[in-house]
């Protein structure tokens, strides 16, 4: 007589498996002993798209507020920025001076160097024109 099987405890069948075959894409249920695909609640797309545009609508509002707030800062920053030329005007002159200055230099400093490659150029010119001169000697 075969052993009695409980409600709570069912077992797989495995007479047709075969070590080594592959695992179809399933669920595999080990309580009802079943494998295959459970079914899906049907699902209503208007639902699901009227949620993601309420998704898109709470995310529009949050840039649009982190804009707001961007802008704010930048306004205050320009405030602060005029009322300190106006306080202190000839301090700004020198800073902005300064500023300028440097990048005056910079671009000079990069104007007045030539480039690698020139300097190359010119020492292989300057070993040809001894060796030309070498040659012409001996001739």
């Amino acid at each position: 007589m075969p052993p009695r099987k409980s409600a709570e405890t069912k077992t797989l069948d495995t007479t047709g498996a075969k070590i080594g075959e592959p695992v179809p894409k399933a669920i595999i249920d080990t309580n009802t002993a079943s494998v295959g695909v459970p079914r899906q609640a049907a699902s209503d797309l208007h639902e699901d798209l009227s949620a993601l545009r309420k998704q898109i609508d709470a995310l529009q509002q949050r840039v649009a507020t982190a804009a707001r707030s961007a802008k704010g800062n930048a306004d205050d920053a320009m405030r602060q920025t005029q009322a300190a030329v106006k306080r202190h005007p000839v301090s700004t002159l020198v800073a902005v001076a300064a500023v300028c200055g440097a990048f005056a230099l910079i671009l000079a400093g990069r104007r007045a160097e030539p480039p690698r490659r020139y300097l190359y150029r010119s020492a292989l010119d300057d070993e040809l024109r001894d060796l030309y001169d070498s040659v012409r000697d001996r001739l």
